[in-house]
Formats: C-alpha cells, structure tokens, sequence
C-alpha cells in the first residue's frame, strides 16, 4: 500500500470523476507514426477497470503546447472513437482504413476514470529529418524509420533490437544467434533504412556482449528501391562498405564507409562467425 492506496502496475485515477474522462497524453516512441491497431489491457483492474475509451492523435514538435490543451480539443484528431471495455482483459481494434496521417502524440482518454493495466499503438514509423538534407543523421534507428526485415538466425535475441535507441540493459535487448558449430559459418542481418543514403560512418556495439561477442564484423549495402521483394543475403549486388574488423566485449566500435557517395537503401550486418550485437549505427546524409 501506499499513501494514496494501492499501487498497481498501470494507470489507475481516483473515484468519481467531474470531468467527462481522465486523459493521458503519451509522446511516441519514434519520431512520428502511422496507426494501424490500438490495443488497451484492462489486467488485474476487476472492479475498477476503465468502462470505455477513445484514442486520439495530433502532429506537433511542441510537448508543452500538447500537454496545454488538458482534456480540451486542442488539435486532437480522433483515431478510435468511444468504445466499451471490461474487466481483466485485452481490447483491440484494428482501424478499418488505417490512417495515412502521422502523429507524434496520441492521447488515451478512459471515461470516466478507473484503471488500464497497459496501452499499446501499432502502426509504422515515419521519419522527422532535419530540413537539412546535409545534416548526418542515424538512418538506421527505428525512430528514424529503420527495419530490420531479415536474417539468418535470432536464437537469444531479435534482430529489431539492433535499431533500439540507448545502449540497453543487459545481453537480452540485443541480437543474438546460437553457437555454430560448422566451418566458415557467418550470421547476417539485413536493415531497411529510413530513407536511402550517402553512408559515412557505422558504429557496432557490444555491450554487455562479454564472452560472446562476434569475432569479427562486415558491413554490406546496396540500393534496393522500388523492389517488390526483400534483398536475399547472397544478392550479388552487395558492395562491401565495412570489411571484416575484430571486435571486442562490452565496447561501442566506430568503422568508416569505404564508399560514402553512392546512396544505399539497405545495409547487412555479417559477424564473424556468431555472437551478439547489442546496437547497429548508420550514420549517413539522405539522398537528394
């Protein structure tokens, strides 16, 4: 227990509401975002679960003028207009014309007040770049846009974990494949970028990658727009920008593009023979 009650893992308001709902106003956690699918969990509130809720979004690069409008309109724009929910359970909607719009707020609004467990938005990243189309900038981090859409092994950790912001918490936030075990064995991952580029420079970090660390890694990219398939890892269009370069435990790696004019769309991360990876940093200027 604590002063005000008792302390739930969620967002639980106070009883007996005056206003027409209790509101959240949550900042994404990528630059700004399509919404395809709202999900809200109302775990463990049995008999103080929200009722119902609605989801609403605006595009703005000011957190103070969103947080002013309060539960007022403000520039909000409906996503999921007023649905029911109940006790204990997973609610989902999947938007029926999904929005092209991005947004870089949502705010959750629970009338009239209760508790939810938890709040979740899927959808697509969309990139805020600087105006400056010289400006350097991380093409590959998922707040920018940044996928991962293949590779050829994740048996201890996901490859999307390689465009996460930070440097994580421990091995289990980061990408990393079983122990080979046959000769001239190699793990690849494969980065959609979130916009093709001009690639200068590439850190590899291995934190908290002690005794597991790659032994070596390679970098590759290739230009890949306007392919209605995804690059195969063996394409003979991969040009090698990074060649094998040893690697070490628990320590961030700065490597050079040995090609820093030809723009590039996808880049592949090859470690020598296995291991971990914690984070992968493509650092580029956009193409005109």
């Amino acid at each position: 227990m604590v002063f005000t009650g008792a302390w739930y893992d969620g967002w639980e308001t106070r009883r007996h509401n005056k206003e027409a709902f209790d509101w959240v106003v949550v900042r994404l956690g990528v630059a700004s975002g399509t919404v395809e699918g709202v999900e809200v969990d109302t775990a463990f509130f049995t008999g103080n679960y929200a009722p119902a809720i609605s989801v609403e979004g605006c595009f703005s690069d000011d957190d103070a003028e969103v947080v002013s409008w309060k539960g007022g309109r403000g520039r909000w724009k409906t996503i999921v207009g007023l649905q029911p929910c109940g006790p204990s359970r997973r609610f989902g909607w999947k938007l029926d014309r999904p929005s092209t719009e991005a947004y870089t707020h949502v705010r959750l609004n629970m009338y009239a007040d209760g508790g939810i467990a938890r709040f979740r938005l899927f959808g697509h990243a969309v990139p805020v770049f600087p105006d400056d189309k010289q400006a350097v900038v991380d093409l590959a981090a998922a707040q920018n846009g940044g996928i991962a859409v293949s590779c050829s092994d994740q048996h201890f950790g996901t490859k999307d974990n390689l465009l996460l912001p930070g440097r994580g918490k421990d091995m289990g936030d980061g990408w990393e494949t079983a122990r080979s075990r046959g000769k001239d064995h190699v793990d690849w991952a494969i980065i959609k970028l979130g916009a093709p580029g001009r690639l200068e420079s590439f850190v590899v970090d291995t934190a908290h990658f002690r005794g597991n660390f790659p032994q070596k890694v390679a970098i590759h990219a290739l230009d890949w727009r306007g392919q209605a398939t995804k690059p195969e890892a063996n394409d003979a269009s991969w040009r090698e920008l990074v060649a094998p370069s040893e690697m070490g435990p628990d320590k961030e790696f700065a490597l050079t593009s040995a090609d820093k004019e030809t723009v590039f769309s996808h880049v592949k991360l090859t470690m020598i023979p296995d291991g971990g990876v914690k984070r992968l940093r493509v650092f580029g200027r956009r193409a005109e």
